[in-house]
């Protein structure tokens, strides 16, 4: 009986630990909310795991659990890397409301558009003003998604359209902005959008095109409002983290790997990632025969004039937390204008 258990406990106590060593190998866990075939998790996290097991000579394993199959909910994803439940985590900051004060400034409305640019602005400005939020974990990377818009049962096509619509917000500052612009902003992480929506929970959402194909939105409604010009109505902000400790237990040359695949290109090639599943959304809409409406510039100006209130509120917000708001958003500003036009 003795001989037979000492299997089973050693296979029990490896599948607890989130940070085992056999001497040179390391198997690392990543946890995500979405499932594997999204966009984040099948263009992004799968091809920076397999990176940094080629990098690493095979020496490091990292195992990919997505759909929260490790458990929680996603506005716990960054606490369970900082408390060591796993080693890495994807999540969206917004999950935590007033937990990343300085990070929220690229959710203001109207203030960037493609995400590949968008997120390189994005690491430049965390890691010259925002690390201190980050300083519970090991930061591997920051970045955004592509130009918000909205999805919803009936059209949107002028401002009044939007009055008294319960519509779904992925973060406090965007529910500030859709209070402000006259919806019934309903807080909601982006696994429960699909079943608010078809029980009438809500009647829009707020989603980049790249979220579509993984909650089958475009099945669920039919009408898809955009606006003019490069930037969107907003953006929501993510990272990518490691627990402290499971970095620190590295060798050296191990710690080299991780740093290789952390920083501005990382965060990149995951705006990347959020660029092309646009596109793919997008086209599941198109192809759907769905109602693909794009404000035209006046229409635009409305709605930027409409949601302008928000950063008077998010300055006076920050202002009482000792953050100079102003300052944040025009080194923001000038960062996503210096990373697009590259």
């Amino acid at each position: 009986m003795k001989t037979m258990l000492k299997p089973v406990l050693a296979a029990l106590l490896l599948a607890a630990a989130p940070f085992t060593t056999h001497a040179a190998d390391v198997t690392l866990r990543v946890h995500q909310m979405l499932p594997p075939q999204a966009a984040i998790p099948a263009k992004a996290i799968t091809p920076w795991i397999a990176k940094v097991e080629k990098e690493s000579g095979g020496r490091i394993k990292v195992q990919h659990f997505p759909s929260m199959q490790l458990g929680g909910k996603p506005p716990e994803l960054f606490d369970q890397a900082k408390d060591g439940v796993v080693d890495i985590i994807w999540t969206v900051l917004g999950y935590t409301p007033g937990r990343f004060p300085k990070s929220e400034v690229f959710e203001l409305p109207f203030s960037s558009g493609k995400a590949e640019s968008s997120s390189r602005a994005f690491q430049a400005f965390v890691e010259k003003h925002a690390m201190d939020e980050f300083k519970d974990v090991k930061l591997i990377a920051v970045h955004t998604h592509g130009p918000g818009m909205f999805h919803s049962k009936d059209p949107i096509r002028k401002l009044e359209d939007l009055k008294g619509m319960k519509v779904r917000g992925g973060s406090r500052v965007i529910n500030i902005m859709l209070e402000q612009l006259g919806a019934t902003p309903v807080g909601l992480p982006v696994p429960a959008v699909g079943e608010a929506l078809s029980k009438g929970v809500i009647q829009a959402t707020t989603i980049p095109w790249e979220v579509v194909p993984a909650l089958k939105v475009q099945q669920i409604v039919k009408n898809h409002t955009g606006f003019s010009g490069e930037k969107g109505l907003y953006t929501q902000t993510f990272a990518v983290v490691m627990n402290k400790a499971s970095y620190d237990k590295l060798p050296a040359d191990l710690k080299k790997v991780i740093d290789a695949n952390s920083g501005i290109e990382t965060a990149a090639r995951f705006g990347a990632a959020m660029d092309a599943g646009d596109k793919v959304g997008l086209d599941l809409a198109q192809k759907a025969g769905n109602n693909v409406i794009t404000l035209d510039a006046a229409e635009t100006a409305r709605w930027q004039r409409a949601a302008a209130g928000v950063r008077a509120v998010w300055y006076k917000e920050v202002a009482d937390r000792g953050i100079d708001g102003p300052k944040l958003a025009a080194e923001a500003e000038a960062l996503i204008d210096r990373y697009s036009k590259k």
